[in-house]
């Protein structure tokens, strides 16, 4: 299962933070911090797999049952892609190879929706980010790991903004600053 879905930049801003586990809000800031902290400080010729930072990790109480431990958060994964960085915190089911995989599939989709997908693209169409996310995984499941389809389906629900708003548009629209 997947815990969260991270998305930071270089700086350590939190573009994207998507919990699909009940957190505190102090926890996931300190959590936040913490992973990027570990993250951004690796090379880049390191490996792209983490043990979680102990403020998530499962205790290691004998009275906590496998299953428990298994259902757990316990591996971060994550990729650094120009100026962000794409995190996913997951439980020891999930394979690390497949959740790289995932993190591709992630971006190709952002790519094509955007056309040459920016930092920027992600602040001001943050919709559009949701609903790929959300066409891959639901509750912490992934539901599809096919680019074409998580295209087509956000596509679908009509939320790729390739434009402002007002950008193009002609007449009473104009707003309050046209003709000055």
């Amino acid at each position: 299962m997947i815990n969260a879905v991270l998305v930071f930049n270089n700086n350590g801003q939190p573009r994207l933070t998507k919990f699909y586990t009940q957190l505190d809000t102090a926890v996931q800031q300190r959590l936040l911090s913490e992973i990027f902290t570990l993250v951004s400080a690796r090379p880049n010729s390191a490996c792209n797999f983490l043990p979680l930072p102990p403020l998530l990790a499962p205790s290691t109480s004998s009275s906590s049952s496998t299953a428990e431990q298994n259902d757990a958060p316990s591996l971060v994964t994550y990729r650094h892609y120009a100026t962000l960085y794409f995190i996913l915190i997951s439980t020891s089911t999930e394979s690390p190879l497949a959740l790289l995989d995932l993190i591709q599939v992630f971006v190709e989709s952002l790519d094509r929706l955007f056309e040459n997908v920016c930092e920027l693209d992600l602040i001001f169409n943050f919709e559009t980010l949701h609903a790929v996310l959300g066409e891959m995984i639901v509750g912490g499941v992934v539901v599809e790991t096919g680019l074409e389809k998580v295209v087509e389906g956000v596509k679908a629900q009509g939320r790729v903004a390739k434009r402002p708003v007002n950008e193009g548009r002609v007449g009473l629209t104009q707003g309050i600053w046209a003709g000055r």
